[in-house]
């Protein structure tokens, strides 16, 4: 019989086994459900049998759904080998990827990804800019950087943005803090307590210029430039912060601090990779960040997909 698998089915199977659910998948996958279903259901038709087991969840395959997962875990390694192999036959092995970052919690998954992509491109010289940068993307035009890690996309001429993903920001208290008790944070939670912060401009804190700001509450400010410095000063009774989930779940699991969901919509952050459109045809710079955003997905908790 001919077949009618093709890449982007694999794609699907294996973001199904990632996410859990198909409204999780469609959303990683840029899809809509009812898309992502009609996809599957055409799969099933076609070999005349269910994928997963309904009402799964999460979402657990058949043993003809574990076939085709294994076919595409199988696959997509060399996919991507093989768009790599051809990228450095034709565009050279050899390339300069000097990493610059915004943010103090992005070491958490930029290293992994570095150490991921050392062996895939031997040699690329890899390296991250030295220090914590405001203005990751002045050094990008000024070409002391080759891709930036941004939360902001700024419309420049010479700068494309790649989207890596948005999480959760959540608000973190001493278990035995009055805010303890309650589940959700509003701006007004904050009037009367110490915000402690990293030491960055007020621009780059997601809390202050979306939930605090807006609504005219400035509180008092510790800052430390250190996550677990931020970690025992709360745990303390020092002061609150807001972190992303991923960062405090270690500590959440030790009993160090409570955290708590800020504003009924949630505040959450994003994430792009900039680089220079000049530069956009370095096949090395988006496989790094494909990297960065697979392993992002696979390890850290509460990511989302951003378009």
């Amino acid at each position: 019989m001919d077949t009618i698998l093709e890449l982007k089915h694999l794609k699907t199977l294996l973001t199904l086994a990632e996410t859990g659910t198909v409204s999780a998948a469609s959303q990683r996958l840029f899809v809509t459900q009812s898309a992502l279903s009609h996809q599957i259901r055409a799969l099933e038709e076609y070999f005349n049998t269910s994928l997963f087991e309904r009402k799964s969840n999460p979402l657990r395959f058949t043993p003809t759904g574990e076939r085709l997962l294994k076919l595409a875990q199988d696959i997509a390694p060399m996919i991507h080998d093989a768009q790599r192999d051809i990228a450095q036959l034709v565009q050279g092995e050899a390339g300069e990827l000097r990493v610059a970052v915004e943010c103090h919690t992005c070491f958490d998954w930029l290293m992994p990804a570095m150490d991921i992509f050392r062996p895939l491109w031997p040699k690329v010289e890899l390296d991250i800019v030295s220090g914590f940068h405001a203005d990751p993307v002045a050094l990008l035009l000024t070409h002391r950087a080759d891709l930036a890690i941004v939360s902001e996309v700024e419309e420049q001429a010479d700068v494309h943005y790649l989207p890596l993903f948005s999480y959760e920001m959540v608000g973190i208290c001493a278990k035995d803090h009055p805010l303890a008790q309650k589940d959700i944070w509003e701006a007004d939670d904050f009037k009367d307590e110490t915000l402690i912060t990293y030491p960055v401009p007020d621009d780059m804190l997601d809390l202050v210029r979306k939930v605090l700001r807006p609504a005219g509450i400035n509180p008092a400010r510790r800052h430390s430039e250190l996550t677990i410095a931020i970690i025992q000063l709360v745990a303390s009774r020092r002061g609150v912060a807001a972190l992303p989930y991923w960062t405090v779940m270690p500590y959440l699991e030790k009993g160090y601090v409570v955290a708590k969901q800020i504003s009924s919509t949630r505040l959450t952050s994003e994430l792009y990779a900039a680089i220079r459109k000049s530069a956009h045809d370095k096949t090395y710079l988006t496989d790094f960040t494909r990297i960065v955003q697979e392993q992002g997905f696979a390890n850290l908790p509460g990511l989302s997909p951003l378009k």
